[in-house]
């Protein structure tokens, strides 16, 4: 027989009956063993990271090299976000948009309720309040997270205020409901393993009009962690447009000059572009008097100010950060915000008890457990860690953690970067022309694929805004909600392209990136301030060599600088053409600015050069 719940703490929530109410109905639809409500304190998380050693899920790494953190191997059939098992219920179709797969709210609700009946059966069901934001803050949200999973806990704790700290905040209808199982009920007597999980059957679903996610059959990441992207980009990009504010898969960076003047800019990269390396950056020699500060690595949710400003927090409170490639020398600081009290998922694990992935060590160490749990051969031509292993990290961990990172308030937006990986055509940096020339720029933003993620290599895959797989609505709608959202600012924060990734005709990159991308940055900044030049090309404005610091790497060269500036007119025309492609999937709901400042590059650079290159100043 199923005893019900009761609220167990002493702070009330305004939204106390409507919480125990919905709990009890879901423990009994789904057959829970026990509840727990979590409180969120440290004794709490200690104890559920114990209770996932005994089960064998969490390994406890050298205390001595990686004190109070852990390790652990997922099912190989849940190692990632699962795109085509991702759906946006919005009522009416075309509010998902084309770019959402998308199925009717009463259907969706019909199967799932059939695969919930009695899922965590043998399972405690967590009871989990959660601030996406700093807590209190007017630009903040608040969700309550019901799961099975001891991992889903753990990890929320990291990236998220969680516990009972949030319970005052929670109003009636007013927090995001997140439901999620593993879909893998326990028999009683009969031993769990050590990632739960249903490997053939996953859904990750949301429903924007009721504020609702549903999340079937995956324990990891994205998937389970439903404050991450479900919540903080899908269901809050509606919110966003409902409520008149921004809600993007942007990185959010401080820059402090030599002058100790802060400027602060958001960035949207695709995957694979340097997001997190570029959030956490040490400059390069030469230009180290420059300094930059991490406020958030992933996601920044924008606000209009009274002052006619945009402000900016990061709503989440850890990094859910990709191992594979993060070193001393890419990204320092990360490897010293993962010194401690760090989850790891699908890393390698070295013979005294560390961990280790591919490209943080030249060498690889003898004696490594793969991320399959078994003994790693090198010769196998195998990776020892998963491509998308992770690690879960507290955020105050990281060296260069922004002293304003955590404000309330958030903090003043005075530039927009947008920029891919992209092998030819586009420049190493430019600056839009205006605000609507930007957003154009960023909705035609492209990335070239990889043969591991997509299939065809140097295939250019359309990503608007880095925010193609977590749109919450239809992307004609969330380009016109960009473009109103700059016709009320006074002063609307200037928007610029980047590429770091141009090849030459060797395939060598022509740029040197890492820390010396600040050079790039500090350009960045002059121009928001008036203090740097520039010259009109037909795709934006653009730096001429002497407006860029070389120090430190003065062998970098005027023709160097060349190459990878130069706008040539016949690949440029081929890229206006291809964004034809993302205009007739958007066709009903595309901004008709979009059609005329198309034809304004098409005309500009059908009358520009062959090459269109930087003339070196005439005295």
């Amino acid at each position: 027989m199923y005893l019900e719940s009761k609220f167990p703490f002493q702070q009330a929530s305004p939204a106390k009956s409507e919480l125990e109410t919905w709990v009890n109905s879901i423990a009994r639809h789904c057959e829970a063993a026990a509840i727990h409500w979590c409180d969120g304190s440290q004794t709490e998380y200690d104890s559920l990271c114990q209770l996932l050693v005994k089960k064998g899920t969490f390994i406890p790494l050298n205390p001595e090299k990686r004190p109070n953190s852990f390790a652990c191997f997922s099912d190989p059939s849940d190692v990632a976000r699962v795109e085509d098992k991702t759906f946006i219920c919005s009522r009416i179709k075309e509010d998902a948009g084309p770019t959402n797969n998308w199925m009717e709210p009463k259907e969706m609700k019909t199967i799932l309720n059939n695969l919930m009946e009695g899922s965590m059966k043998g399972r405690t069901l967590y009871v989990i309040p959660f601030c996406m934001g700093p807590l209190g803050s007017p630009f903040s949200r608040y969700g309550v997270q019901l799961t099975d999973s001891e991992y889903v806990v753990v990890n929320m704790k990291i990236m998220t205020r969680m516990g009972e700290d949030v319970l005052p905040f929670l109003n009636k209808k007013e927090y995001v409901k997140c439901l999620h199982t593993i879909g893998a009920p326990l028999d009683k007597g009969k031993p769990d393993v050590k990632w739960p999980c249903n490997p053939t059957v996953k859904y990750i679903t949301h429903f924007p009009e009721e504020r609702l996610i549903i999340s079937y059959g995956s324990g990891y990441g994205g998937n389970a962690l439903m404050g991450k992207k479900c919540f903080a980009l899908r269901i809050a990009s509606v919110m966003g447009k409902e409520e008149g504010w921004l809600a993007e898969h942007m990185l959010i960076l401080g820059v402090e000059s030599p002058k100790k003047e802060k400027t602060y800019v958001a960035a949207a990269f695709p995957s694979a572009c340097g997001k997190t390396n570029f959030s956490m950056m040490i400059p390069s020699k030469g230009v180290d008097d420059w300094k930059v500060t991490t406020v958030g690595d992933d996601i920044a949710w924008i606000h209009k100010g009274e002052d006619g400003r945009l402000y900016a927090i990061n709503p989440e409170k850890g990094y859910f950060g990709v191992a594979p490639g993060t070193n001393e020398k890419t990204n320092s600081n990360a490897i010293q915000s993962i010194r401690a009290n760090t989850i790891f998922t699908n890393v390698a694990i070295t013979k005294d008890n560390d961990v280790w992935w591919e490209g943080l060590t030249k060498e690889i160490p003898e004696g490594l457990t793969d991320w399959k749990g078994k003994p790693y051969d090198p010769a196998s031509g195998q990776p020892a860690a998963h491509p998308n292993s992770r690690f879960t990290a507290p955020a105050d961990q990281n060296p260069a953690i922004d002293s304003e990172w955590d404000n309330p308030q958030g903090v003043p937006i005075e530039a927009f970067v947008f920029g891919g990986r992209r092998s030819t055509a586009v420049p190493l940096v430019s600056q839009s022309f205006n605000w609507s020339f930007g957003v154009y720029s960023a909705a035609t933003m492209g990335s070239e694929t990889t043969a591991a993620a997509f299939g065809e290599v140097g295939k250019v895959r359309r990503d608007p805004f880095a925010m193609l797989p977590f749109m919450g609505y239809h992307m004609g709608d969330y380009v016109n909600h960009w473009l109103q959202f700059g016709r009320t600012l006074p002063n609307a924060p200037r928007i610029f392209n980047v590429n770091w990734f141009r090849k030459d005709e060797n395939g060598k990159f022509l740029w040197p990136g890492f820390g010396d991308n600040m050079r790039v940055l500090k350009w960045i900044v002059q121009r928001v301030h008036g203090g740097a030049s520039a010259v009109e090309s037909p795709i934006g404005w653009m730096p001429r060599y002497e407006d860029m610091d070389w120090t430190g790497i003065e062998n970098f060269s005027r023709e160097d600088f060349a190459k990878i500036m130069t706008v040539d007119r016949e690949p440029w025309k081929t890229e206006l053409l291809g964004h034809e492609e993302l205009f007739a999937k958007l066709y009903d709901r595309l901004p008709k600015e979009f059609y005329f400042i198309r034809e304004l590059l098409l005309s500009a650079l059908w009358r520009s050069p062959e090459h269109w290159a930087l003339e070196p100043e005439r005295v």
